[in-house]
C-alpha cells in the first residue's frame, strides 16, 4: 500500500514547480491522493500546490482535466441511478466564473429538456461567483436535497424526468482543501471540475466554459471521461451557456470525434437579447421568473420573452445532445411545447415530490437509528 506523507509529497510538488512540462496525468492522481488523505501534506504545500498548477498551466491540459475527475469520482459516494444503465442520462452545466450573472439558464434549460422526454439528471451547487446557484433556485422552488447515507449505501435516484444532485453531498473530498481553495485570488482546478464529475456519469452534455480557450479542453476531458455526445460551449461575450445576444463557439462532440462550429440564435429561429435583459437576481427573484415562464402556457408575457429565448437556445441543444432533437429548430420547437403545454412545470412538481419523499425517508431512516 502506498504511503502518503509531506516528504513523498515535496517531491512531487518539486517536479510540478521545476519542470512542469514533465507533470504527468499519474504524477497528478498521486498527488491529489496525497491531498485527499488526512495529515498527508501541510498547508503551505497544498497552497503551493494550487498556485502551481495555475501558474504553469497544467490544469489547463485535457489529460489532468481527465485525470483529476478521475481521481475525483473514485472518491465520490456513489449515486444509484434507477435505469441509469439503459437510459441516455444527460447534464447541462457551466464552470461558472463568466462574471455575468445571468438568469439560471442551464437549470431551467434542464427542466424544460426533461418535460421533452430527457431523463436529466443535474449536477450543482449553491452560487460562488453569481447571485443565485442552481441549488439556491431549487430550494426557493421548495425542492430539497437529500444526501447520501453516512454508511456509504448510494441513496437511489428515482426514475422522474429531472433530478439534482447536490456536488457537496457527493464530495467529501473536497470539502477537505474547502479553506486553502478560498483563500486564494484566483480560481483553481476545482473550480471548473464539477461538469466532470457528475456521480450519474451523464451520456451525454451541454457544458459551458467562460475561456474560449477551454473549449477544445473540455470536450476532449469529456470523451476521455466516457462521455459519448456532448456540445461544449463558450459565448463570444465569455460566457458560459450559449448566448441570447450573438455568436457562442462551439466543440461537438460525437462518435468519438470532435469538430468545432459556430453557433447563433439564427441558427435555433431566434432572435437575438441582450445579455442585460436576461439578467439574474436573487435566488426567489429567479423562481419568480421561473414559475411566470413555466405556467404561462401560450400566453407569455412580453418582458419574458429574452429569457424564453435563452432558455430555448439551451434546452434545443440539451435535446440535441440527448437524440431527441434532429437539429436546433426542432429542439426549440420540442422546448417550447415543454413549456407551453406545462409538462415543463410537471418535471419540476416530479422531482420536488420526490425530493420531498426522500428527505421524509432519510430522516425517519436517521431516526430509528437513533
Amino acid at each position: 500500500m502506498t504511503e502518503y506523507t509531506p516528504d513523498s509529497f515535496k517531491i512531487l510538488l518539486g517536479k510540478l514547480i521545476k519542470t512542469p512540462e514533465c507533470f504527468t496525468p499519474e504524477d497528478l492522481k498521486l498527488a491529489l491522493h496525497h491531498l485527499f488523505t488526512p495529515n498527508a501534506t501541510l498547508p503551505a504545500q497544498i497552497g503551493a500546490f494550487l498556485a502551481a498548477l495555475h501558474i504553469g498551466k497544467v490544469e489547463r491540459r485535457p489529460e489532468s482535466l481527465a485525470a483529476a475527475a478521475e481521481v475525483l469520482r473514485a472518491r465520490a459516494l456513489q449515486a444509484a441511478i434507477e435505469d441509469g444503465d439503459t437510459d441516455f442520462v444527460v447534464d447541462i452545466v457551466g464552470t461558472g466564473g463568466d462574471g455575468h450573472n445571468t438568469f439560471n439558464v442551464s437549470t431551467t434549460a434542464a427542466v424544460v429538456a426533461a418535460g421533452a422526454g430527457a431523463r436529466v439528471i443535474k449536477h450543482g451547487s449553491r452560487a460562488s461567483t453569481s447571485s443565485s446557484g442552481s441549488a439556491d433556485l431549487l430550494q426557493a422552488l421548495d425542492c430539497s436535497f437529500t444526501a447520501p447515507s453516512s454508511s456509504g449505501t448510494p441513496f437511489p435516484i428515482p426514475k422522474v424526468p429531472f433530478t439534482f444532485i447536490l456536488a457537496p453531498h457527493y464530495h467529501p473530498a473536497l470539502a477537505m482543501i474547502a479553506p486553502y481553495r478560498k483563500s486564494l485570488p484566483f480560481r483553481t482546478l476545482f473550480n471548473v471540475l464539477g461538469p466532470l464529475i457528475n456521480p450519474a456519469r451523464p451520456r451525454g452534455m451541454v457544458l459551458g466554459v467562460a475561456d474560449r480557450e477551454l473549449g477544445p479542453t473540455f470536450a476532449q476531458s469529456l470523451r476521455d471521461g466516457g462521455v459519448e455526445r456532448a456540445l461544449v460551449v463558450c459565448g463570444a461575450e465569455g460566457l458560459d451557456e450559449i448566448s441570447c445576444a450573438g455568436d457562442t463557439y462551439g466543440w461537438q462532440l460525437e462518435d468519438g470525434k470532435i469538430t468545432e462550429i459556430k453557433l447563433h440564435p439564427d441558427l435555433f429561429g431566434l432572435s437575438i437579447h441582450t445579455l442585460s435583459s436576461v439578467a439574474g437576481g436573487t435566488p426567489t427573484e429567479n423562481a419568480g421568473t421561473f414559475r411566470a415562464l413555466l405556467n404561462s402556457g401560450n400566453d407569455i408575457p412580453e418582458s419574458l420573452i429574452p429569457v424564453l429565448h435563452f432558455v430555448l437556445l439551451n434546452a434545443s441543444a440539451l435535446l440535441v445532445v440527448a437524440g431527441l432533437a434532429s437539429d436546433f429548430k426542432e429542439g426549440v420547437a420540442l422546448a417550447t411545447n415543454s413549456i407551453t403545454s406545462g409538462r415543463a412545470w410537471d418535471a419540476l412538481v416530479a422531482f420536488r415530490t420526490a425530493s420531498r419523499e426522500a428527505l421524509k425517508e432519510s430522516n425517519g431512516s436517521q431516526n430509528g437509528r437513533a
